[in-house]
């Protein structure tokens, strides 16, 4: 059903279609609304056996998600940003145990210096945490990547992270097709699990395992990502025959990628999440002034797919990575998996750094970064919109004063914000 819905609202209608056995809930900013939206969805009786369990924290919200799951529920949970590092240690254990357990993160920057707005740096800190992560470009795939999700995650026992930005999409209002519980029966069967706890066949798990077979455990990890890569192209196509559409929010998409404009372009741009409808808006401007420029979106960002990602780059001269998270002491991290995928190839691969803290990506800044390409101007790593006057004045102060005092606050008082 089309409704104009804010993200969230329409994200908790989804999750309820889903018919959890267990949500667990503890609120944080951008993510509070999907969870209030979900509670009064289960308090008026909209989830047949569905148990809403209000925690005191997000490590409490994940540790009884790994319980419901353990015991053969469907669980879901929500968080973002110092939330999904509060509870990182259950985190890597429902990745470790196996638990198909579904959560939206709501992308918000990570402290200190405190931020609630949008990128992807609490993402990208989990990304080898064994979870797949598959990234939303606007708020109708935000939503049906969480039926997919369940899918996913049941069939391969794996937990999923959803990402969506962070107030960009959760606060968002939008017309967004909305499904009913009867149309994701269609294609999310009844969860049964591949691993339960049972009285009456008692088992430890989570234990002791020690270097004679720790390694084996870890690949068979990693073996479950590489099949989880096989199944998605198959569970998208499967959704889009339920649906009518594709999950990642394009019709030339497969679960793994989308693509745009990229078969004759010599430039190609590659992003995340709801930067990509800005990008394809002036992507669309450089092509009618006849130059082939074209947008690379990855949807699994975990498991990686290397192959389609290759594929899908082939025939570029120049490769631009716009990611809203890097690596300090490195750089890009988006970028050293498109270089990794395109290992050998000699495609020219330069990375922007843009839009962290919620700073916003404008067309002009894309068109900036589009015309220094072709002019041969990009660094192989640049911050863009980067403030150089602010940055120096402070190397300047560290460099002549021994107690030159926090960072964050000097440049505020330099800006004269404090």
């Amino acid at each position: 059903m089309l409704k104009q819905i804010e993200g969230s609202r329409a994200v908790a209608e989804t999750i309820a279609a889903c018919r959890p056995a267990v949500i667990c809930a503890y609120p944080i900013s951008p993510q509070t609304h999907i969870v209030e939206a979900l509670d009064e969805i289960v308090r008026l009786g909209g989830i047949d056996d569905c148990e809403f369990v209000n925690v005191e924290s997000e490590f409490s919200a994940m540790s009884v998600a790994i319980g419901a799951s353990a015991t053969g529920a469907r669980a879901y949970t929500a968080t973002a940003s110092q939330g999904l590092l509060f509870m990182v240690e259950p985190v890597y254990n429902a990745s470790g145990l196996g638990l198909p357990i579904v959560m939206t993160l709501a992308n918000r920057a990570i402290g200190a210096p405190i931020n609630i707005w949008n990128d992807h740096s609490d993402a990208m800190s989990q990304r080898d945490s064994g979870w797949i992560q598959l990234y939303a470009q606007d708020n109708q795939s935000a939503a049906d990547l969480h039926i997919l999700a369940f899918r996913l995650a049941e069939e391969v026992s794996l937990p999923v992270m959803v990402c969506m930005d962070g107030f960009v999409l959760t606060h968002a209002m939008e017309e967004i097709d909305v499904v009913s519980t009867e149309l994701v029966d269609q294609f999310l069967p009844p969860y049964v699990p591949r691993q339960v706890l049972d009285p009456a066949d008692p088992v430890s798990i989570g234990a002791m395992v020690g270097p004679e077979a720790f390694t084996e455990v870890r690949y068979l990890a990693h073996i479950k990502q590489l099949q989880a890569l096989q199944l998605l192209p198959e569970i998208s196509q499967k959704f889009e025959t339920v649906f009518g559409r594709r999950a990642a929010g394009e019709h030339d998409a497969d679960g793994l990628v989308t693509k745009y404009l990229l078969d004759d372009a010599d430039v190609v741009l590659v992003a995340l999440g709801s930067v990509l409808g800005t990008i394809k808006d002036v992507v669309e401007e450089f092509r009618e002034a006849g130059q082939k420029v074209g947008v690379l979106g990855i949807t699994s960002f975990r498991p990686f797919p290397l192959d389609a990602v290759s594929s899908a780059l082939a025939k570029a001269k120049q490769i631009v990575v716009i990611e809203r998270a890097f690596a300090p002491g490195i750089g890009g991290i988006v970028s050293s998996n498109i270089r990794t995928a395109m290992a050998g190839s000699n495609i020219p691969i330069f990375t922007a750094i843009s839009g962290l803290g919620g700073r916003p990506i404008t067309r002009d800044l894309i068109r900036k970064i589009i015309n220094d390409t072709y002019e041969g101007t990009m660094p192989d790593l640049t911050f863009t919109d980067l403030n150089h006057k602010l940055i120096d004045r402070e190397l300047e102060r560290a460099a002549s004063e021994r107690k030159s005092g926090p960072m964050a606050e000097n440049l505020l008082k330099d800006l004269g914000a404090r």
